[in-house]
């Protein structure tokens, strides 16, 4: 096993088998302090702000999360079978070049999210040195973006860990202070169910989850090929999921408190409710591990995007690491000109801007899950993946077809700020656009896909990676 800790050599090729370490253990807790930040405290409170009472936004939250979690651990679970990162294993589905249409929507993805959590971080950094210039705030947190992300897998794993103890350490002292100062129990005392307010709360958690799918692998693919997949799975399940709804619950409640400040100051309100002074600089330094956590993992998932695009026109698999370090400084500079430029009216943008992400990755969720557990069956041909005549071919016409079907059919059911669907209207205003791009999807790509996808008879490695066929537990249906 290569055990060093410097600068990361893999890029979008695959991990060989003297190269894998770790264990499912490390999924969680990447995953949980990846949610332990303030973006999933402001997620919370928006079911809340945009009309949901704290009880039945908080269930909603919840189970948003728990269903989102399993699409999200379902894509994980793929990462030691194939030690791939993501969206290159999409390419079995869409096509070596075809894979490039969700591929362009999915660095939007991470740049969005980047530049909303480099607003709030910058805030923080500025807070806790008395600076009044918000550029000096994103651009430091910036550079420490970039320094993680280059040196890559091992440093955004020992990252997750030091994320997942301060933030339990940072929530539970924010909880204390919530529950001492105000009186919460209020909050719960006239509880109404609203459907509309509460799908719309089911809706930021899954979206919140779903997200995630198109690079959670990316970070699971260094596990040994013969790790279970159903550890895999509920490893990375219970640290997502767990992390989100706790962030998620205690910003609704932040929320819920009358005339909060919240809305209109995230980082100063959280420097306030902690008490002010030397903790709330100790808050500040919670906010900004946790936002470098998740951050890190957009500018690391980016990267491997960008290279992923950038490949499909070539068959070698193999990118220099300074080449990779490169493409990470390009997206950190994007992001970083992204959130100087549009931090306004942040609240609002996020709430449609996660409803919008869903719109666009249901679709692939369901065709890169349906692909790989019912038609191939957990068997790819790697080496196709990077060869445009090969197996896969260069684009799957009929996947990108049923693609863009699964996101044009949600269009009439979206519930957005600039426009709302003929049938949201008669639902009331209930948003279930996910729902139909999940299921809408992958009825219709299953039996497509069943007479026209060709899955090797076992799983097929390079030859010089040291891997063999391994048999381990399916993770199609966890129990």
């Amino acid at each position: 096993m290569n055990a060093s800790p410097g600068v990361e050599r893999r890029s979008i090729d695959v991990v060989p088998a003297h190269e894998r370490h770790g264990s499912p253990a490390n999924q969680f807790t990447l995953w949980f302090g990846a949610n332990m930040q303030i973006t999933a405290l402001v997620d919370g409170a928006l079911a809340v702000v945009f009309g949901a009472d704290a009880l039945w936004a908080i269930v909603g939250l919840t189970l948003g999360n728990i269903l989102g979690g399993i699409v999200m651990a379902l894509h994980s679970a793929q990462g030691p079978r194939l030690g791939l990162p993501q969206m290159i294993s999409s390419r079995a589905q869409f096509g070596v070049v075809g894979a490039i249409v969700p591929l362009v929507l999915v660095v939007l993805m991470y740049l969005g999210f980047a530049s909303t959590g480099t607003v709030l971080s910058g805030q923080a950094i500025n807070r806790m040195f008395g600076i009044s210039a918000p550029a000096v705030g994103i651009m430091v947190f910036g550079a420490l973006t970039a320094l993680v992300a280059i040196v890559g897998y091992r440093w955004i794993h020992a990252l997750g860990r030091i994320a997942t103890v301060t933030g339990i350490l940072g929530w539970l002292w924010l909880a204390y202070k919530l529950f001492t100062g105000y009186d919460v129990a209020a909050f719960f005392a006239e509880p109404h169910f609203d459907v509309v307010t509460f799908l719309l709360a089911v809706s930021l958690g899954a979206g919140w989850q779903l997200t995630y799918g198109p690079y959670v692998a990316d970070y699971s693919r260094y596990l040994p090929a013969d790790t279970p997949g159903r550890t895999t799975f509920w490893a990375t399940f219970g640290g997502s999921v767990l992390g989100s709804s706790w962030s998620m619950a205690l910003g609704a409640l932040i929320a819920s408190i009358p005339k909060s400040g919240f809305l209109k100051n995230q980082v100063g309100f959280i420097g306030d409710l902690s008490g002010g002074g030397a903790i709330a600089i100790v808050l500040y330094l919670v906010i900004v591990i946790g936002k470098l956590t998740v951050n890190t993992l957009n500018a690391y998932g980016g990267s491997m995007t960008m290279l992923t695009t950038v490949s499909a026109f070539q068959k070698s698999a193999v990118i220099p690491p300074m080449l990779r370090a490169l493409w990470v400084c390009v997206f950190i500079v994007a992001s970083v000109l992204v959130a100087l430029l549009a931090s306004a009216d942040f609240l609002n943008n996020f709430k449609n801007f996660v409803l919008v992400l869903l719109m666009v990755f249901t679709p692939w969720s369901a065709i890169n899950l349906v692909d790989y557990y019912l038609i191939s069956r957990e068997r790819v041909d790697v080496p196709a993946l990077y060869d445009a005549s090969g197996r896969y071919g260069a684009w799957n016409w009929p996947t990108l077809a049923i693609y863009v079907l699964g996101v044009l059919a949600q269009i009439p059911f979206l519930a957005q700020t600039m426009y709302t669907g003929p049938f949201t209207k008669a639902l009331g205003g209930t948003d279930i656009s996910w729902i139909v791009g999940l299921l809408l999807t992958a009825a219709v790509y299953y039996p497509v896909a069943k007479r026209t996808q060709r899955p090797p008879e076992a799983m097929i490695y390079p030859a010089d990676s040291g891997l063999a066929e391994t048999t381990h537990g399916s993770v199609a249906a966890p129990r």
